[in-house]
C-alpha cells in the first residue's frame, strides 16, 4: 500500500472532482504495474494499473488506496474492469463514503467471488485522503488557511508592504501548497492593495480556481475568477457543489479573521520568519477583538514542524475538529 499512496500522491491537485487515488497490481509471476487517478474523464487508479498489466493482471492482486467505484460516471465503473480481468485478490485502504460507492463496490467484487481485504494501512490513507473524504461527507471543501507572519505575529508593515516577510524556500513551498489545491481564495482587498495573480509558479503544479469575496476591478490581475458574495457557509456550499475540494485561503487579515471566527478552518500553514517588526502598529494575522480571557484561548494540535530554507512551517488542525 506504500507504493499505491506513492501514486496517489504523484496526481494530488490534478484529478478534481475525483479524488487523488493510487493503485499497485502485483501479477502471479511477481511483475509490479502501477496507476493513478488520471485527470477528468481519463481512467481512474485501478483501470490504470490494469491498462498497465494486460494479460497479467489475470489472477493478480490489486491494492488501491481508496474503494473501487461501482456506478457510472464520466467513465464505466472500475469494479467491473477489475472483475473483467480476472484479478482474484483487491486491498483496499478506505471506504468510498459517496453515496453513490459506500462500500458497493466492495460487495461487487465479493459477489463476483474475489477476495477483499479493507482497511489495509487504513490510518495513513485516510490522512492522505483526509479532504476527499470530509468533502464527500459534509458536502464542503477542506479549508486550509495558510499565513506568513513575523516572530511578533505581524503580516505586513505599518504602510501596507508585505514582500517578504519569509524566504524564496518558504515561498515556493507555498506555491507547491497551491498546486496541491482546488481553489485559492484571497479578499477583495488584498486585490486591491497588492493585486495578485494567485498562480503555481516555479513548481510543478496547475493553477488553482481563484476566487475573491467581493468585487474587484476588471483588470485586476486574478481574472479569470470566481466573485463571490454572501454567508460564509453558503459559499463554501457552493464551492463544494462545484466540485472544489481542497480550498486554500490567503487572506488577508479580514478574511483570514472570519475564517478562523466561524470554525471552517481544517488546517492551518503558518510560515514563520525569523524576523520582527519591533512595534504594535504594524499589521496582525487577525483583525477586530480575539479572546478575552485565558479560558477563551483558541488552542490546536500541532501535526507538522519543519524548517523551510530559514523559516519555519507550522501545520495545526482544530483540536475541536470540523
Amino acid at each position: 500500500m506504500d507504493r499505491a499512496m506513492a501514486n496517489a500522491n504523484s496526481v494530488r491537485g490534478t484529478t478534481a472532482p475525483n479524488p487523488w487515488v493510487g493503485a499497485v497490481l502485483l501479477s502471479k509471476d511477481g511483475e509490479v504495474f502501477d496507476g493513478a487517478t488520471r485527470p477528468v474523464g481519463g481512467a481512474h487508479a485501478e483501470r490504470s494499473a490494469l491498462e498497465a498489466a494486460g494479460q497479467a493482471a489475470h489472477g493478480a492482486t490489486l491494492a488501491t488506496t481508496l474503494e473501487p467505484c461501482c456506478h457510472i460516471g464520466r467513465t464505466e465503473p472500475c469494479v467491473d474492469h477489475i472483475i473483467e480481468a480476472g484479478v482474484a485478490r483487491v486491498l483496499i485502504g478506505v471506504t468510498d463514503p459517496d453515496p453513490h460507492v459506500a462500500g458497493g463496490g466492495i460487495r461487487a467484487l465479493r459477489d463476483s467471488g474475489i477476495e477483499v481485504v479493507e482497511g489495509v494501512q487504513e490510518a495513513p490513507v485516510t490522512a492522505q485522503l483526509e479532504p476527499y473524504l470530509h468533502h464527500r461527507r459534509t458536502g464542503r471543501p477542506w479549508v486550509v488557511l495558510k499565513m506568513a507572519l513575523t516572530l511578533d505575529g505581524r503580516t505586513a508593515a505599518p504602510d501596507g508592504s508585505s514582500q517578504w516577510i519569509t524566504s524564496e524556500e518558504a515561498r515556493l513551498d507555498g506555491h507547491a501548497l497551491r498546486a496541491r489545491c482546488d481553489a485559492i481564495l484571497v479578499g477583495a482587498g488584498t486585490v486591491r492593495s497588492d493585486d495578485p495573480s494567485l498562480t503555481v509558479r516555479d513548481v510543478p503544479g496547475t493553477d488553482p480556481q481563484r476566487i475573491v469575496l467581493g468585487q474587484i476591478p476588471a483588470d485586476a490581475a486574478v481574472h479569470p475568477c470566481w466573485e463571490m458574495h454572501g454567508e460564509l457557509k453558503v459559499l463554501l456550499e457552493q464551492m463544494g457543489e462545484a466540485g472544489v475540494v481542497d480550498l486554500l485561503v490567503e487572506g488577508g487579515a479580514n478574511v483570514a479573521a472570519e475564517f478562523h471566527r466561524q470554525g471552517i478552518v481544517n488546517e492551518y500553514v503558518l510560515y514563520l520568519a525569523p524576523a520582527l517588526m519591533g512595534g504594535d502598529d504594524g499589521r496582525p494575522v487577525f483583525v477586530d477583538s480575539g479572546s478575552a480571557t485565558m479560558s477563551e484561548l483558541w488552542r490546536g494540535e500541532l501535526r507538522d514542524i519543519r524548517k523551510v530554507g530559514v523559516d519555519l512551517r507550522i501545520e495545526l488542525r482544530p483540536i475541536r475538529g470540523d
